[in-house]
């Protein structure tokens, strides 16, 4: 009788951590900037548990709503990496977005478009459409979701770091139906291993480049989808993640936004680990420290964790 009592508690604290999961179009009519094709989605399963979709062309949000009693109103809008091939779906995506829920913070998972010229009339724009949406969808039913439309944040990692830091740059750059004028400018980003440089060949991520933009882009759109060439004294704040050691993304990607910001007086914090490697998702690889906390800590600094 003991045990299933503590079952039973377990169960309930369980449900007052996380409200619900509900899986939702991102567009809720026809998909913009979209050939007719048929669904040809892929859904990878690894032996470490990491989840690996690919070949999307059918875009959606995952939503995770804390309780009310716990909701504090603040939303963080993920993107998970992947090169702009694939998404990696969980550790970079649903599993942190469960954590922001026990935080009291809504999160919402996004699996946005893979680049892709048998998709897409530009594959250029189409992930930055995708995040737009994401973001346009979230204030636009902040009401119903229990979110403060002046509490969204985005985040990302990888290639879906450099989605969200160019979400986060280029909010003016308007590639959506947007008929209410909603703003698409989030309030702050989390970055987390990002591609940030399309441009500097010195700590460019070639592979995510060539992807997006195709090979032997030219300088100007390179520039165009590089996040530190691009930061005003109206970006938002940021919070990045990097590792030292990390051969796939240099971490001077990280470095080189942080400056940036610094330079146009945008609040921004740092963290480089002396180890970890690349797509260490929250748990860096050979070591107890969690970013996730460090990450807390700041957004609770800067007052999005209040209720």
């Amino acid at each position: 009788m003991k045990k299933i009592t503590l079952i039973f508690i377990c169960l309930l604290a369980m449900k007052n951590v996380i409200q619900s999961q509900t899986v939702m179009p991102l567009y809720p009519e026809a998909i913009p900037n979209s050939k007719p094709t048929k669904d040809e989605e892929t859904s990878e399963v690894r032996p470490d548990g990491v989840v690996i979709t690919g070949k999307i062309s059918r875009p959606t949000l995952t939503i995770f709503l804390p309780e009310k009693d716990i909701s504090n109103g603040t939303a963080v809008i993920i993107f998970p990496g992947g090169g702009y091939r694939v998404n990696a779906s969980t550790h970079e995506g649903t599993d942190v977005a469960k954590e922001f829920a026990k935080m009291g913070v809504a999160g919402i998972v996004v699996k946005y478009r893979i680049p892709n010229i048998e998709t897409m009339i530009d594959k250029e724009i189409g992930p930055l459409q995708d995040a737009q949406q994401a973001i346009k969808t979230v204030r636009e039913k902040a009401a119903e979701w229990n979110v403060n439309p002046a509490r969204i944040g985005i985040m990302g990692f990888s290639a879906g770091g450099h989605l969200a830091s160019t979400a986060g740059t280029q909010y003016k750059k308007i590639t959506i139906n947007n008929k209410n004028n909603t703003s698409l400018r989030p309030d702050f980003m989390l970055l987390i291993y990002p591609v940030i440089s399309l441009y500097d060949t010195t700590i460019a991520h070639k592979g995510s480049g060539e992807q997006l933009l195709g090979k032997n882009a030219p300088a100007i759109k390179l520039k165009e989808y590089s996040a530190e060439l691009n930061v005003t004294n109206q970006t938002p704040p940021a919070f990045l993640v990097h590792a030292s050691d990390d051969k796939s993304v240099s971490p001077k990607n990280s470095t080189r936004f942080y400056e940036a910001l610094l330079q146009h007086n945008i609040s921004a914090e740092l963290h480089i680990y002396q180890s970890g490697g690349h797509g260490f998702g929250m748990n860096i690889k050979n070591s107890d420290e969690k970013w996730m906390e460090r990450c807390k800590n700041w957004l609770s600094i800067n007052g999005w964790l209040k209720k």
